[in-house]
């Protein structure tokens, strides 16, 4: 089977063949359909996990359809189109993985940092952690709904987005888009902040009603004039700067989500928060039941991103455009 591998930090992927692998015990081996470029694949290249085991096929916004199954796997069958995600596994007996998170087990593994993920034409996913794909969805264009969907709904859920409630989304990019449509879906109000008036008529057709231009106003300054403030915002971006400075837009109460971040500290001004009882909470992907609820919320509501479908030769290629901000819409590898 062609894979593209990451052979170390800085290095760039190498097109290589390897043998089909086989599913071992509670594993299923999928044939690819779709996988998503994400941005943590970047991170991966970067050397900004420093767990991660190389070499490695990164990917992890997989879709496809289980070919075998390993011994002791009833579900899902041979045939089952899935979904597989950025959490691979998990220990399955700690107190989170028990209360159905196993998302912050500290055992867990990652899937396409630490286990081969979806560049490739096969790849073995734990059959409890491969989502069945809903009637519906086209499994290309779905693919990206398995961490940019999954982070943006789960974190806005954690946030505690419901009906008419102010949420403010920071970014516009793969799963910025995503979150609008969802908050939108949810029956939220929405605000947009986005570093220029580029994208604005865009959030807007998703459904913003505001959009705040960092690099032309203070975002805390914007989104306070927005009725008393959000009461949520959900960054998005890679980058810590704008969610700090978006904190004294929050209405008493408020929540900032963090989903994007980069390298750098946060720093968040104390008096403020503890003078109107602000929260900073951060939401890294999701579990298993989160992705299905994600599937089933953007299966109901049409929601599936605008793609870019590339071969597996793309990869690299999508990757650098990430890297240099100049990639539109998000990347998917197709695979015949």
């Amino acid at each position: 089977m062609r894979t593209a591998l990451a052979t170390g930090v800085r290095e760039p992927l190498t097109l290589t063949e390897r043998d089909v692998p086989e599913p071992g015990p509670g594993e299923v081996l999928v044939r690819v359909t779709g996988c998503g470029v994400c941005h943590s694949d970047l991170n991966l290249l970067h050397g900004g996990y420093p767990f991660a085991r190389f070499p490695v096929v990164p990917g992890h916004e997989i879709t496809g359809v289980v070919e075998a199954v390993g011994d002791g796997v009833s579900l899902p069958a041979a045939g089952t189109a899935v979904a597989g995600q950025f959490l691979f596994d998990s220990d399955g007996t700690c107190d989170y993985c028990v209360s159905g998170e196993p998302i912050l087990c500290r055992r867990k593994r990652i899937t396409g940092v630490v286990v081969d993920g979806g560049y490739a034409e096969y790849t073995v996913l734990k059959a409890a952690f491969a989502t069945p794909l809903p009637e519906g969805l086209d499994p290309v264009t779905a693919a990206p709904l398995a961490c940019a969907g999954l982070t943006a709904y789960n974190g806005l859920r954690q946030g505690g987005a419901r009906p008419n409630s102010r949420v403010a989304v920071i970014g516009t990019g793969g799963m910025g888009s995503l979150a609008i449509r969802y908050a939108v879906a949810l029956g939220a109000r929405v605000a947009v902040v986005g570093r220029s008036r580029r994208g604005e008529d865009a959030a807007k057709e998703l459904g913003a009603e505001r959009f705040v231009a960092s690099a032309d106003e203070d975002p805390g300054e914007a989104l306070a004039t927005w009725d008393g403030g959000a009461d949520l915002v959900l960054n998005t971006a890679p980058a810590n700067a704008t969610a700090a400075a978006s904190v004294p837009g929050l209405a008493p109460d408020g929540t900032l989500v963090m989903c994007g971040y980069d390298t750098e500290p946060l720093v968040l001004e104390a008096q403020q928060m503890v003078l109107n009882r602000l929260h900073v909470m951060a939401s890294p992907s999701g579990s298993p039941h989160a992705l299905r609820d994600t599937l089933d919320f953007s299966a109901r509501h049409g929601i599936v991103p605008e793609v870019h479908v590339i071969g597996l030769d793309g990869a690299g290629a999508a990757l650098d455009a990430m890297d240099a901000h100049t990639a539109h819409g998000r990347s998917v590898i197709a695979f015949p």
